[in-house]
């Protein structure tokens, strides 16, 4: 039976490093991945500022749109190189809590996530993505920290 692995991805450095570590550490053959991405529109129409002018809102929602797809396409790019089958999920909401339903929706058995390495003091008051799914998940969750921190 396939496994299905989750992959939390963004547009930063972080989630192609784990793709990659994935890739390199982890894949099994017939993996099925479900490459999960959580849109940013939220943020994006959270300030009332912008919520006056709707110009403003669909410029910043069609930028957003066409980042996706760069997104999808580098991803799916990734993905027919390494022969692997899967498929694209765009959520909304907050990162971590879209990755768990996505997890939970598609039976995954491992979810992968990059993570910043934030200090302790910095993750108390901003949050984590990777530490939020760590333990909120009921399967697997392998973290790659990235070697080079900015």
């Amino acid at each position: 039976m396939a496994r299905t692995v989750i992959i939390g991805i963004d547009h930063s450095v972080y989630s192609e490093q784990a793709f990659d570590f994935y890739i390199e550490h982890a894949m099994l053959k017939g993996d099925k991945i479900v490459l999960v991405h959580v849109s940013e529109y939220t943020s994006l129409v959270q300030a009332p500022a912008l919520l006056t002018d709707p110009v403003v809102v669909s410029d910043l929602i069609k930028e957003e749109e066409m980042k996706v797809k760069q997104l999808v396409d580098k991803y799916s790019e990734k993905m027919k190189k390494h022969h692997l089958g899967g498929k694209v999920k765009q959520m909304a909401g907050k990162s971590g809590e879209a990755i768990i339903a996505a997890a939970k929706e598609e039976e995954a058995g491992l979810i992968v996530v990059g993570t910043r390495g934030m200090s302790k003091l910095r993750r108390t008051f901003v949050g984590s993505v990777s530490d939020y799914v760590l333990h909120h998940s009921d399967v697997p969750v392998l973290i790659c920290r990235t070697s080079q921190h900015s």
